[in-house]
């Protein structure tokens, strides 16, 4: 997966001794790239929500997050937009 500064992902955060310092959902211990790794394994969404107690807005958040920065110009962070809960299903 590309590097994308998760930094600019209200969903997300990344404190030092917690999971190594990896980007996690806010307030969890749950490593953002289960998700990824989940889905490009053939799970649904909806596995993934239940298999790491996540949201659909958290996990949503992460998936548009990564979509609008991909998207982006070279050099050029995608702006935060607001997660709308019936885009992914």
């Amino acid at each position: 997966m590309a590097s994308l500064d998760w930094t600019q992902c209200p969903a997300v955060e990344s404190v030092p001794g917690k999971r190594s310092g990896a980007w996690v959902f806010r307030d969890t211990r749950t490593p953002v790239s289960v998700v990824f790794e989940n889905l490009e394994a053939g799970a649904t969404i909806s596995e993934v929500m239940e298999w790491f107690h996540l949201s659909h807005e958290q996990v949503t958040a992460v998936l548009e997050f990564a979509a609008r920065s991909l998207d982006a110009p070279p050099g050029m962070q995608a702006p935060a937009l607001a997660v709308d809960a019936h885009t992914l299903r």
